[in-house]
C-alpha cells in the first residue's frame, strides 16, 4: 500500500509571514486523514511545524500517521526548511509515541496551574517591589541575551536565535516598563535584592515569562518565593490561571514547578532535518 499527501488547498502565504498548506493522506488514493504543515511564527522560513494530523479512527494503528509524518518531513525540505517542530496536548500520548519513534526530542513544555482564590503569604522577610527604570534596562540588557542563548544552546542558528529574542521582546514589550498588563517586580529578602519576576497578565489568565534569583542568592529557595510571588500578582489581578514554559533539560526548574502543583499541558518536540 502507498501512503501520500494530497494537496487540498494551495501554499497559503499567511498574514504573519509564515507558510502554509492542507493535505489529505491517503493511501492507494483513499483519504484516510488530514495533516496541516506551515512554518514557524517564531523561527521563520528555516522551520517547518507540523499544525496537526488525525488518522480517521478506522485506520489508526496501521501506520498511517507515522508514513504522513515523514512525507511532510519531505515536503518540508522541499520548502527549504532545516528543522520541524510540532505541538503536542499532554494527553496525547500516541502522539507523543509517535513522533519520539520519528527522532523529534523534547524542547520545551507548558505547564499552568488552576489558582486559589486567596493570594499566598511570602515568607517571612521576603518582599517586593517594582522594578525602577535603570533596573528594567539592565535586566532587557541581561534577559534578551540569555534567552538566545537558551535558543542557540538547543541547536537554533545564532543568527536566528538573535532575531526571535529581538522579535519576541520588541513585540511584547512596545512601551518597555510600562507596557500595558506586564508587571516587573524586584524580590527582596532581609533588605537585599534577591531575584527578578516578569508576569503577563493575559485575558483569563497569567504568565510567568521570566523568573530569576540572582546568581548570588541562589540555592536559598528564593526561586519558590518568586513563583509565589507570581501567584499572587495573578490571584490579585483577577487571573485564575498562572502558566508557562520550561525549556527541557532545566530540572530544577521543572522539579520546582511540579512540586507547586503545575501541570504539563503541551509538549514542543523538534528535529533536525538532515
Amino acid at each position: 500500500m502507498t501512503t501520500t499527501l494530497r494537496p487540498v488547498e494551495p501554499l497559503q502565504h499567511n498574514a504573519d509571514g509564515t507558510r502554509s498548506r492542507r493535505y489529505q493522506v491517503c493511501v492507494n488514493s483513499r483519504p484516510v486523514g488530514d495533516i496541516h504543515l506551515g512554518t514557524s511564527p517564531s523561527f521563520g522560513d528555516a522551520v517547518a511545524r507540523v499544525i496537526d494530523l488525525r488518522i480517521a479512527e478506522p485506520d489508526r494503528r496501521r501506520g498511517r500517521g507515522t508514513v504522513a509524518a515523514l512525507a511532510a518531513e519531505e515536503v518540508a525540505r522541499g520548502w527549504g526548511c532545516t528543522q520541524i517542530e510540532t505541538s503536542v496536548p499532554a494527553s496525547a500520548e500516541t502522539a507523543l509515541r509517535l513522533f519520539g519513534a520519528l527522532g523529534y526530542t523534547l524542547r520545551n513544555r507548558r505547564m499552568e496551574k488552576r489558582l486559589a482564590t486567596r493570594p499566598p503569604e511570602l515568607p517571612p522577610g521576603s518582599s517586593a517591589r517594582r522594578m525602577t527604570e535603570s533596573e528594567y534596562d539592565a535586566w532587557y540588557a541581561y534577559e534578551s541575551e540569555q534567552y538566545a542563548r537558551q535558543w542557540i544552546e538547543r541547536g537554533v542558528p545564532e543568527a536566528t536565535a538573535r532575531a526571535k529574542a529581538r522579535r519576541d521582546h520588541e513585540g511584547l514589550l512596545p512601551h518597555g516598563l510600562t507596557t500595558d498588563g506586564m508587571l516587573f517586580s524586584v524580590l527582596e529578602h532581609e533588605g537585599a535584592r534577591v531575584g527578578t519576576l516578569w508576569l503577563a497578565l493575559r485575558h483569563d489568565r497569567a504568565y510567568v515569562f521570566d523568573v530569576r534569583a540572582d546568581e548570588a542568592h541562589r540555592g536559598q529557595g528564593h526561586g519558590r518565593t518568586l513563583m509565589l510571588l507570581a501567584e499572587r500578582q495573578a490571584i490579585e489581578a483577577g487571573r485564575p490561571v498562572l502558566g508557562l514554559n520550561v525549556h527541557a533539560g532545566n530540572v530544577p526548574a521543572e522539579r520546582l514547578y511540579e512540586s507547586l502543583g503545575y501541570e504539563t499541558t503541551f509538549h514542543t518536540l523538534a528535529k533536525p532535518l538532515l
